[in-house]
């Protein structure tokens, strides 16, 4: 499928690698039911980089500072999802159709006393937990399905203990 980049809004996202190859997830604020968990990521403001913007993300999201991570890989591509119908989330209400996102891999160099989901002011999860990479397309909402499996299937070297990991 062939897409206008201009009706996707621009995001960038964080899978974080545990030592032992787990990832983070964080359960949505206010969310309910089943697929509440995702990894963190968020808009890329004009004229930043998309790695820049994960990064900021990830600190915004989770308290942990770009000095706790080291970069294992990325996806070279957008990767797009469209917001369901009916969706009546904010970034849908702004006339987009759905998001574009550069995905990047990093190894978290801290512990886990260093998350703190109210490091900023617009708090994004309520909680937050290690989990197996294969399982967040099971546990994300179904639009983001795709792209969660995409990044599955670029990241599974990665899934791990860290002394077995090769970075790309």
């Amino acid at each position: 499928m062939i897409r206008d980049p201009d009706k996707y809004r621009p995001s960038a996202g964080v899978v974080l690698f545990g030592r032992d190859g787990r990832v983070w997830m964080g359960r949505r604020r206010k969310a309910s039911g089943p697929y509440v968990w995702q990894f963190p990521q968020g808009g890329i403001d004009k004229g930043e980089k998309p790695r820049a913007a994960a990064l900021r993300e990830l600190e915004e999201e989770t308290g942990i500072s770009r000095e706790l991570v080291a970069p294992l890989g990325r996806i070279k591509d957008w990767l797009y999802y469209d917001f369901p119908d009916g969706f009546k989330g904010a970034k849908a209400a702004r006339g987009w159709q759905g998001q574009r996102q550069k995905w990047y891999a990093y190894q978290f160099l801290g512990q886990d006393s260093d998350v703190n989901l109210k490091a900023h002011r617009q708090v994004e999860f309520s909680d937050w937990r290690w989990d197996d990479l294969a399982r967040a397309p099971l546990l994300v909402v179904p639009f983001k399905r795709d792209v969660y499996a995409q990044i599955v299937r670029a990241f599974s070297h990665l899934a791990q203990p860290q002394a077995n990991r090769v970075s790309t």
